[in-house]
């Protein structure tokens, strides 16, 4: 077997896992900036075979560059994506946003506001 063959590359900047919904970027990720081990990257994730998550290690070690360029990628969009959804949330969030400070100023002894949880 290939290394390849562990993974479906979907597009340049999606590749995951074969048989799963998990990204490159999130072994990746734990394994590179979290420190975490193989087996702790195993037993964190229950889709995944310890197999494939040695194979997405060293498909890394062979592949540094690009996949540095890959994680890069990965955490700009990340960052972007992140910054976006706090400049424009979405109607639950905002909803949440409000009842959180209407909690707020309850705990704080304003008797004026009344936490309304129902619409």
């Amino acid at each position: 077997m290939k290394l390849e063959d562990y993974f479906n590359f979907l597009a340049p900047n999606d590749i995951r896992l074969k048989g799963t919904r998990v990204g490159i970027e999130t072994i990746f990720y734990d394994f590179i900036y979290r420190s975490k081990t193989p087996e702790e990257i195993f037993q964190t994730y229950s889709s995944l075979t310890l197999e494939q998550v040695y194979a997405t290690i060293l498909y890394y070690l062979h592949n540094q560059e690009s996949v540095n360029q890959y994680i890069a990628d990965w955490l700009e969009w990340s960052r972007k994506m992140e910054e976006e959804q706090r400049q424009n949330p979405s109607p639950v969030v905002q909803k949440l946003i409000k009842i959180k400070a209407k909690l707020g100023n309850v705990s704080r002894g304003d008797s004026r506001i009344t936490p309304t949880f129902l619409p």
